[in-house]
């Protein structure tokens, strides 16, 4: 009974030091706004991954994502000290990301034809291209870079309140309500706009699902 308790104890400890030496992002924003450099450099690496995610999958080009995920953070970097603490750093950044990218896209000419990079190993690991290619699906039949094509292409043909549901909820696995603080709108409206986006990609992808 002695040594499970010794065990206990020195699992605990463990657990107590690993949530030491990771603090919250509400800590890393107030050591960040006091000038630690540091700290703000561990709120880009903890978030840069699915901030380059939203952006690649919004604007299906590399280039573009790399380029907009590096303004997000300098943006945020930027706004920092006015940041108040009102909603989540999370909530916060992704705001950023989302007005960021709907923005360069109503810049960028909407007729250019989509400028699609090397397929992209990645896609391999989406959760979107197993459920496409799974058993029973017509879409397993096609080469991954077709599949990316064809569900770039669904993705593009939606307007920018519809795919960027589709690409936090479906690609991202981000829950409705924290869709809905992003993208200031209710639950109801989040879930009414994920509903009509899954029905028009399918519409798209009609020809590939029969």
């Amino acid at each position: 009974m002695l040594r499970i308790m010794v065990i206990d104890i020195n699992l605990n400890a463990e657990k107590v030091s690993k949530e030491e030496v990771e603090p919250s992002d509400r800590e890393l924003v107030l050591q960040s706004q006091k000038g630690d450099v540091q700290a703000f450099e561990q709120l880009v690496e903890r978030y840069h991954r699915k901030i380059y995610g939203l952006t690649y999958n919004m604007t299906s080009n590399r280039e573009d994502a790399e380029d907009l995920t590096q303004d997000v953070f300098v943006k945020a970097f930027e706004a920092l000290p006015r940041f108040k603490g009102k909603s989540s750093f999370y909530t916060w950044i992704y705001r950023i990301a989302v007005n960021k990218t709907i923005n360069y896209r109503k810049k960028r000419n909407r007729k250019r034809a989509l400028s699609l990079d090397q397929f992209d190993q990645e896609i391999k690991t989406d959760d979107v291209y197993h459920d496409l290619t799974s058993k029973g699906s017509p879409l397993r039949n096609l080469s991954l870079s077709e599949l990316q094509i064809k569900l770039n292409e669904a993705l593009q043909s939606l307007s920018e309140n519809h795919r960027i549901v589709v690409v936090m909820h479906d690609m991202q696995g981000i829950p409705h309500e924290k869709i809905a603080k992003v993208v200031g709108a209710s639950v109801g409206t989040v879930r009414s706009r994920l509903f009509y986006a899954r029905r028009q990609m399918q519409a798209e992808l009609s020809e590939f699902i029969k």
